[in-house]
């Protein structure tokens, strides 16, 4: 190995341990409050690991090249001829599938066979979302109750939801569960979510509804708070 790369080599060392020490050092996400939530987190993270090395060596090696290989001062020869290295390139092309291969399989084939293992199976409750311009309208079909203004769920129940639309494409979104799915007008989308954690939106602003999908002007306010309770609560809730 040359000094040039060697030197390079160092660096994309350095920059991947500080890369990493990142990683765990902080923590970009929000409130996790159902299983899903955890899932998809742990998906993130390990993609955001496995992208470090790779984002530090291209780093690594542009800022060496253009600090090492720069034009200097009143030099205005052509650079020596550069030739393309088979070996690189070979080397490239089995490390690309050989990356990508893994994570298709884990977090992606498992990660989504996780995400649906109740579909088609009884869930705990059903809650039946219809999105309008610019509002959620809630209907909880076996408990026979309608709901607009916020949307309650017990804690540990397997909860289905149906979505669909009244008018355009709007997005149903609850940010502390991760989950996101598309309400198209016309057609019933379903999402699955296991909340795992007791919270309101006066508690954490992640506790809601909210629309991802730009549906007009009133876009932004398209938003209901959540609130998960413990199973009694719900009931009395039901029951008022």
């Amino acid at each position: 190995m040359n000094r040039h790369a060697l030197i390079a080599v160092v660096l994309w060392i350095l920059i991947s341990a500080a890369g990493f020490i990142a990683v765990f050092a902080y923590d970009p996400f929000p409130v996790a409050a159902a299983e899903q939530a955890t899932l998809i987190d742990d998906a993130f993270t390990l993609l955001t690991l496995l992208a470090v090395p790779v984002f530090a060596m291209v780093v690594a090696f542009l800022l060496y090249s253009a600090f090492s290989f720069r034009r200097r001062v009143g030099d205005r020869a052509d650079g020596p001829p550069i030739r393309g290295n088979n070996k690189i390139t070979v080397a490239w092309l089995a490390a690309s599938p050989a990356l990508t291969i893994p994570v298709i399989i884990h977090p992606g084939i498992t990660g989504i066979n996780e995400l649906r293992q109740h579909d088609g199976k009884p869930v705990d409750l059903v809650v039946q979302v219809e999105g309008s311009r610019f509002a959620w309208s809630l209907i909880y079909p076996e408990q026979k109750i309608k709901a607009r203004k916020e949307l309650v769920l017990p804690i540990d129940a397997v909860t289905r939801f149906k979505i669909s639309s009244r008018d355009v494409i709007h997005s149903f979104w609850i940010p502390a569960f991760r989950i996101k799915i598309d309400a198209v007008p016309g057609l019933e989308t379903t999402i699955v979510a296991t909340p795992d954690k007791l919270g309101t939106y006066d508690d954490n602003i992640n506790f809601r509804v909210q629309c991802a999908e730009v549906c007009g002007l009133g876009h932004a306010k398209m938003s209901i708070p959540v609130r998960v309770v413990e199973q009694e609560e719900f009931d009395e809730w039901i029951a008022q």
